[in-house]
């Protein structure tokens, strides 16, 4: 009988799925539960753009494949919206990548610069999916501590001090989830100077830069932060719109 590939050994039941079976058994049970876990709106989408999707099912081509990398209007719409909202100018043909939701970002990065061996920074609390997707490609997750006392940004001094020669990739989200952190211009700075000074990639993951804010900050609004820095965003939480599954990067 064949074997299933090593990879599988560091699959598991994803986090989300398997705690809010927990929470719905709870709440089965009669508990007292607020569910605080994973972002998912409950508002209507904007309508707008429900009817924009209900026209476009009449399109002759609306059900082909489409463009590998993203239809043109979609990638310049894009490019439109980084210039609106966080006033940077992007290519919309060289510096953007319309994804299935952001999730499949994270997947798609660690592919392209990861090896078995590396070692990649991620925050503790963070997102159950960056430990994940780290473990399937075969590098190594290193937790860096987020506290109170640091305001829930990494110890960048504690971190140059450890062995971070093994390091490729670097993770942050801010605003931050779970704890709400807005995303402070010094502070990302700050990070990707240490990046830039190890060689290391850093990612943000940015899908709350919209909620309860009214200036939104990018990893790329710092200087010369597009020499190693990529950013995932998604239209899951500014416009409502989780199951549409509809990111950026």
């Amino acid at each position: 009988m064949n074997k299933g590939a090593e990879r599988l050994k560091n699959i598991e039941e994803y986090y989300f799925s398997k705690k809010l079976r927990e929470v719905k058994e709870l709440i089965n049970s009669g508990a007292p539960i607020i569910n605080m876990g994973i972002g998912s709106p409950d508002l209507d989408p904007p309508i707008s753009v429900v009817n924009s999707i209900k026209e476009s099912l009449k399109h002759k081509n609306a059900h082909q494949y489409q463009s590998y990398k993203g239809i043109n209007d979609l990638r310049l719409e894009i490019s439109n919206f980084y210039s609106r909202f966080y006033n940077i100018k992007l290519n919309a043909e060289e510096n953007i990548l319309p994804l299935l939701g952001s999730k499949e970002g994270i997947m798609h990065i660690s592919l392209a610069f990861l090896n078995p061996g590396d070692e990649v920074l991620i925050p503790d609390p963070g997102y159950p999916t960056y430990s994940s997707v780290t473990k399937i490609v075969g590098a190594t997750p290193r937790y860096y501590n987020l506290d109170s006392k640091n305001n829930w940004y990494p110890d960048i001094d504690n971190l140059q001090s450890s062995d971070i020669s093994k390091v490729k990739l670097m993770w942050i989200n801010y605003p931050h989830m779970p704890t709400g952190t807005p995303a402070e211009i010094s502070k990302l700075e700050d990070i990707v100077s240490f990046t830039q000074k190890n060689n290391i990639i850093l990612v943000n993951d940015n899908p709350y830069s919209q909620i309860l804010n009214d200036n939104p900050v990018s990893i790329l609004n710092v200087n010369n932060s597009f020499k190693n820095c990529l950013e995932l965003n998604s239209l899951s939480k500014m416009f409502n719109m989780a199951g549409w599954r509809v990111g950026m990067v």
